[in-house]
């Protein structure tokens, strides 16, 4: 069998089927691995070890894990190879861990659960479980890395006349007379499904035959069953990026596409020249970092708790521009994931997954959020009360009691209930409307730049304070309770725990970015720093909804804001700060594509709330295990799919493990590791003549 690709996803499939074939024993079956990275396995190509130590992960270094850990996974096979990054980060503190570079010892050394540790280092514990689980594999057990990627994968190339064409990329293609061969297989499936009893195209049923694994050095690879586990591929650009892509090229401008950030020769960017910068996302802080601090410039601290920049005189001149037009906030300064004061009230597993068991299809805002939204207005008043040192209209004990009653009601007369019990108490500027937190500047026009920048800056000084008062700071602690539903809300949207219309215009429409720009965010340092480069100088921002475009009176890029007046910026470099877009339809992996091509796997189609078809970003699967489904509807038992690929079917897909969750919730990426793992077994032990 073949895993292909190596990451994270990757890692934990192998240490599954590892763990698991030891929990059989004698039982077990012979167990040969292929495993299929280019890059290191275990980090894969995102968290590569030699990367820049300045890229930061969003989550502190309690929160992942790779492989099940703690009380949550006590019903599963154990694994002597399995811990926790943070666990994993205190065996290297007390010198259990050999072989670590200099610089991972000092910075395992200055870190804490809650501190957010280095892309690098993170790496460095997901190289060290892949080789640990692997060491610690039981006899019968092989494991073979290939450090190749995998460019094709077919049924079997003998049996439909498949020849490698060197004109083609290394890719296989079909020769005239092979078509015929392929005409007469494809007939001689089609009689046999018609066989009485025979299965139907929509049942799950795999072919005998096996996989034919191509690599991109023309070696090949005969395995029975396959995991897709890509993580992120290079995809095509939009039809606007490659507009710009374009002009750069004719007009001899730099235009940076979407691109993993640690791939990117940031040292090209010339000193004391303005680049456009497109996103305020995560990927904005990496851009931000290593064009400032990564080219010599020091961050001191300075008075009223915020920091100081001191430039080398080698940065460029950020001009940042995203449609909040504010970049994402920044995580809260905690020793927990979820903040101990938040408890969920409403959006609790027991609650949201009733739907589901009654046999009810919700919808999200109907159904879903009312719940998450009464848990978060809690988080925040009850904070509020507790820490505010303005006086309120009602005293605190009565309006809590009275907010108390209203989030209890049932029906949609909840909102206005609370609704009337905050305008009674709270003063006007003290009051949280979760859903406006998305567009922070909605309908508020700004004279020019100079003022636009000064609001920025208020906001950022305020979202640094905020942080720095981690469970005393009401926004945060709402915050937190969006952070601890969306893990629930995971349970409950899965597997078409919605309608299609209301996953894609509800939960994807809307409430993903907001809840992304809330709860998503950078280390609290990165907000901090990035006040202190605009109070420099060196970063400015373009305002909210920008356009971006070709100037030809400047020959320059130009990128405006519709809601700041008299202010844009001309560059020749304009970089999206964004990740190449996670869609199966557009991708530029050559294995994707052939899958695609050859109908071996297929996009899964939504219905769209207009009663229009809508191609989802992610592959159409079976109910776990999730074995793919290819374009004639047939369910194929030997390809299985895990990972960002399962977008269609899962929300979030893109966040890891948590470490100490339930499994159904932080930990699914490692309850469907765990689930293929037992169905690749179940189906070695049958090919090898068990039961």
């Amino acid at each position: 069998m073949a895993v292909i690709g190596g990451g994270p996803r990757g890692t934990s499939v192998v240490e599954r089927l590892i763990a698991r074939h030891r929990a059989l024993g004698a039982d077990a079956p012979d167990l040969a691995l292929h495993v299929i990275e280019p890059y290191e396995p275990g980090p894969g190509h995102v968290w590569q070890t030699d990367q820049s130590r300045l890229f930061l992960m969003n989550t502190p270094c309690l929160y992942p894990t790779v492989v099940p850990a703690g009380p949550a996974a006590a019903g599963m096979a154990a694994s002597p190879g399995g811990i926790s990054f943070d666990a994993w980060r205190i065996r290297v503190q007390t010198g259990r861990v050999a072989g670590l570079s200099d610089d991972d010892l000092a910075e395992c050394a200055r870190l804490t659960s809650r501190d957010f540790p280095s892309r690098a280092l993170y790496g460095r514990y997901l190289a060290w479980t892949f080789a640990e689980v692997v060491r610690q594999a039981p006899p019968g057990v092989t494991v073979v890395h290939h450090r190749n990627e995998a460019v094709g994968l077919r049924r079997s190339d003998e049996a439909v006349g498949l020849r490698r064409s060197d004109d083609a990329g290394g890719l296989w293609r079909r020769d005239d007379a092979a078509e015929d061969v392929a005409k007469d297989v494809a007939e001689h499936d089609v009689a046999e499904n018609d066989r009485p009893g025979a299965d139907s195209p929509a049942d799950e049923h795999g072919p005998a035959d096996p996989w034919h694994i191509l690599l991109d050095d023309g070696s090949r690879l005969h395995v029975d069953d396959v995991v897709l586990a890509l993580g992120h591929l290079a995809a095509t650009l939009t039809p606007e990026q490659a507009r710009l892509q374009d002009v750069a090229a004719r007009h001899g401008l730099q235009y940076w596409p979407p691109a993993v950030p640690a791939d990117v020769a940031w040292g090209r960017l010339p000193a004391r020249k303005t680049v456009l910068v497109r996103g305020l996302g995560l990927n904005f802080f990496d851009a931000m970092i290593q064009l400032t601090e990564g080219r010599g410039g020091r961050f001191s601290p300075a008075d009223g708790g915020r920091l100081e920049y001191v430039p080398s005189g080698r940065e460029p001149l950020i001009a940042a521009a995203s449609r909040r037009g504010v970049p994402y906030r920044a995580k809260a300064s905690l020793d927990s994931y979820v903040p101990r004061s938040v408890t969920l009230r409403f959006c609790t597993p027991a609650r949201v997954l009733a739907f589901r068991r009654s046999g009810v299809q919700p919808g999200f805002d109907h159904d879903l959020w009312p719940l998450l939204h009464r848990d978060v207005l809690w988080a925040y008043y009850t904070t509020l009360c507790r820490t505010t040192d303005r006086t309120l209209a009602t005293p605190a004990e009565l309006f809590l009691a009275e907010l108390d009653a209203a989030v209890g009601t049932d029906g949609p007369a909840w909102e206005a209930a609370a609704g009337d019990a905050v305008a009674r108490a709270v003063p006007a500027d003290l009051r949280l409307d979760v859903e406006a937190l998305a567009q922070p500047f909605a309908r508020h026009r700004f004279a020019d730049g100079e003022e636009y920048a000064a609001a920025v800056l208020a906001y950022l000084d305020a979202d640094a304070a905020g942080s720095a008062q981690g469970e005393d700071d009401p926004l945060k602690m709402a915050i937190g309770a969006l952070n601890a539903g969306r893990s629930v809300i995971k349970q409950a949207v899965a597997d078409g725990g919605i309608s299609d219309s209301s996953w894609n215009a509800e939960l994807r429409g809307w409430f993903e970015p907001l809840v992304e720009g809330l709860a998503s965010g950078p280390p609290p340092v990165r907000i901090a720093q990035l006040a202190a480069l605009v109070r420099a100088g060196i970063v400015r921002f373009v305002g909210p909804n920008p356009s971006f475009g070709f100037d030809p009176d400047e020959g320059l890029f130009r990128a405006t804001s519709p809601w700041v007046q008299g202010d844009s910026f001309t560059a020749r470099y304009l970089v999206e700060a964004m990740m190449p877009a996670n869609r199966v339809t557009t991708s530029l992996s050559p294995l994707m594509r052939t899958l695609l091509e050859d109908g071996t796997v297929r996009p899964r189609t939504l219905m769209g709330e207009d009663g229009v078809p809508v191609t989802s970003a992610g592959l159409d699967v079976t109910l776990p295990p999730y074995r793919a489904v290819d374009s004639a509807g047939r369910a194929q038992d030997d390809l299985f799919v895990i990972g960002l690929q399962l977008s269609s079917v899962q929300w979030g897909t893109a966040i890891a493990a948590e470490a100490g969750a339930p499994l159904e919730a932080g930990g699914r990426t490692l309850l469907d590791a765990d689930a293929i793992a037992a169905a690749l077994l179940e189906r070695a032990g049958a090919q090898d003549g068990g039961p």
